[in-house]
């Protein structure tokens, strides 16, 4: 087993034989950006400090000859030849790349979830090539601007190599968009979507505990989140607390129980607002926080939910020593729009 080393930070990263160098940060949670992952692009293009690898084959667009000589390499195809490689990644300039949206990607509904007696999931399969997105991203879905103006929803899962996305959606009485998904849309329709939008998607390199904090369909974005940190094998606690009125408005609960089953870090925490049951926690989050923590200080906390659902568990989360540099927060607002992030922060 060969290691990665990234400098300046000095963290350590295990690469197994044959992988490459951006599979083994991948599997690690290392944001490194990336396009074609064929030396074709340049786009994984970082400095080599020291330690031998095989490069591969890889274009000269990509990688001049003038850039070999002074030690960089396209690490979506080099594979390392000595114990230790050392690499230049972890400043500023190296964080993670955003893809560009795009816009009226078409995908077909292969399923219809009632998850709550408000909230539909929509299992969405891409007619064309696959979007690119991080966890913690959203799109926009909407149809005729009279009768369901585009609004935007989190995608609730993390990537996967079919390209699928699942959309879990709140019916709001005056939503014309939610009521249209609600009322009319079945499976087998086409829609279409634009997208990814939004930065929710904290340090993807953390290693510090994690806690997520959701309420109705702001559970969203953290199962994403949550599924690709279980998925890369993150080894620090992670605790998902998911407020809600009553019993039956909680959803993703075999979900939640597979996870705990198959990672002893993860721990699931739902409490009740407007009912009791001695087999959750129950009242508002800002009151049942100190009962399942009393330090937060080394965490890293995700919060999403509607705008006073956040300000509220913002407060209660610094209350127990939770730092600002590590709140990461998605604010559900009825008349969202799309935000792109500025053209410094896209992959090109």
């Amino acid at each position: 087993m060969q290691k990665i080393v990234l400098h300046p930070s000095g963290r350590e990263v295990e690469c197994a034989s044959g992988d490459t160098v951006l599979a083994a940060l991948e599997k690690k949670g290392h944001a490194l950006p990336n396009n074609c992952r064929a030396g074709a692009c340049g786009e994984c293009k970082v400095k080599v400090i020291s330690g031998q690898f095989d490069q591969g084959m890889v274009l000269d667009m990509a990688l001049s000859q003038e850039e070999r000589k002074q030690g960089y390499g396209l690490m979506c195809m080099a594979k390392p030849l000595t114990e230790e490689l050392v690499i230049e990644w972890g400043t500023e300039d190296a964080r993670p790349k955003l893809f560009p949206p795009k816009e009226n990607q078409r995908y077909t509904i292969t399923e219809i979830t009632q998850c709550t007696p408000k909230i539909k999931q929509l299992r969405l399969r891409p007619i064309g090539q696959a979007m690119r997105y991080w966890p913690g991203q959203y799109v926009t879905l909407g149809d005729n601007p009279n009768t369901a103006p585009e609004r935007c929803y989190s995608i609730a899962n993390a990537p996967r190599q079919d390209g699928e996305i699942l959309l879990q959606i709140t019916q709001v009485t005056d939503g014309k968009t939610s009521n249209w998904v609600h009322g009319s849309l079945k499976t087998g329709d086409m829609v279409k979507i634009n997208g990814p939008y939004g930065t929710f998607i904290g340090d993807l390199a953390t290693d510090t505990p994690v806690l997520c904090i959701a309420a109705g369909s702001g559970l969203a974005p953290l199962l994403s989140l949550t599924e690709a940190a279980l998925r890369r094998d993150f080894r620090k606690p992670v605790t998902l607390i998911f407020s809600a009125r009553t019993e039956a408005d909680l959803y993703e609960k075999g979900l939640m129980s597979y996870w705990e089953a198959k990672h002893r870090n993860f721990n699931y925490k739902p409490t009740l607002t407007h009912e009791s049951n001695s087999a959750y926690l129950n009242g508002l989050v800002p009151d049942v926080l100190p009962q399942a923590f009393k330090d937060l200080s080394q965490h890293s906390v995700f919060i999403a939910g509607s705008p006073s659902f956040v300000e509220a568990c913002i407060v209660a989360v610094k209350k127990l020593g939770g730092q600002e540099s590590k709140i990461f927060t998605e604010g559900y607002f009825d008349q969202a729009q799309p935000k792109t992030a500025p053209k410094s922060h896209l992959v090109s």
